[in-house]
């Protein structure tokens, strides 16, 4: 592959409610921490900045995100520097931080219109592209938290909805309300659940795919493997990157190192093709912090894969192989199969 030509990247609708993103989003997490040392809101920009000029014009982030909303005042800052019209701008609500790092979920309508308004103010635009619940209130029946993002779309705060982590149930039940352009799960070489069901389902009802840690919290781009994991991640506690787990999973990173050298390319860029070659109603939202990673992530669109070839690479990597649960315990509870909500009275 000839990493000095310069790829573009398509745009595809994700959904068929009228959004249209670039094929490769970004995820905005790692720039204001967890994952690793938080970025200035200088540096922060000069990555979007950087990220808007390679073709890649879907960001992702969320009110939970960073201190008290600071990464939507990141994004805010770079959204100024940028035309705005041509950004797909995805933020989240409804997940909260609490101290020892517990979390809890809040769906009412009076707090997803709280979260909104805030929201906007943060990010300093008039609109949200997507809109988010980050995870479902399993207190709260979803017909009711989605009635009141139906009003922010008719009050024009925001234009497409979506749900992250949710269940086949919830899907169908929120699809009622108002339809639904994009489910966010997580999605990689590594967790492949929801192929089963949630997956078939959004085709049924023609909603995209948001793939998010397509490249497994960073372990098909070798952290922990080949490089440290970064100061200050949570990923150090995370079930597959605990010491025993990840000595079984460095056999098969290197087994899939080994096939992405076959295809002259990077691991994480096989990883993430093997990702986009999955329907072009999957997008991939890889973060980084680095222009180097930025560059090698936009080259994957340049892997090209047949049938066989995705047949392999699957196959490198067996579910039943993979060692350590896909969540740490304390966000296990909130993942989509759990995430069904009460029946309206």
């Amino acid at each position: 592959m000839d990493h000095n030509s310069q790829i573009q990247i398509p745009k595809v609708k994700l959904g068929t409610q009228g959004l249209k993103v670039s094929k490769l989003g970004f995820g905005c997490l790692g720039l204001s921490g967890i994952l690793n040392t938080p970025l200035s809101h200088e540096a922060g920009c000069s990555i979007l900045k950087e990220t808007f000029n390679k073709g890649i014009t879907f960001f992702d982030t969320s009110d939970l995100y960073g201190h008290e909303g600071d990464n939507e005042i990141m994004i805010g800052k770079a959204l100024k520097q940028l035309p705005r019209e041509q950004v797909q701008l995805a933020t989240k609500f409804g997940l909260l931080l609490s101290e020892g790092f517990q979390f809890h979920v809040k769906g009412t309508p009076e707090y997803v219109r709280k979260c909104c308004e805030e929201s906007l103010k943060r990010l300093n635009v008039d609109y949200i592209d997507l809109y988010y619940p980050h995870r479902i209130d399993t207190t709260v029946p979803i017909e009711e938290t989605m009635g009141e993002v139906k009003k922010l779309v008719e009050e024009g705060k925001i234009r497409y909805i979506g749900l992250s982590e949710a269940s086949v149930d919830t899907i169908k039940r929120a699809h009622a309300v108002h339809p639904i352009t994009a489910v966010q799960l997580e999605y990689s070489l590594w967790t492949r659940d929801i192929e089963e069901d949630v997956i078939p389902l959004c085709r049924e009802l023609g909603i995209g795919i948001v793939a998010y840690s397509p490249l497994g919290h960073g372990f098909f781009a070798g952290k922990a493997v080949t490089e440290s994991l970064p100061t200050g991640s949570i990923m150090s506690s995370h079930p597959r990157f605990s010491e025993q787990n990840l000595e079984k999973n460095k056999v098969l990173y290197s087994r899939f190192a080994n096939l992405a050298a076959k295809h002259g390319c990077t691991p994480p860029q096989l990883a993430l093709a093997w990702l986009m070659h999955q329907g072009d109603d999957v997008v991939p939202i890889p973060g980084t912090t680095k222009i180097k990673n930025l560059n090698d992530n936009v080259q994957s669109l340049g892997v090209k894969l047949t049938p066989d070839d995705l047949k392999e690479i699957t196959d490198s990597i067996p579910i039943s192989l993979v060692c350590g649960e896909r969540d740490d315990a304390v966000v296990s509870k909130y993942n989509y199969r759990f995430a069904n909500t009460p029946l309206m009275q």
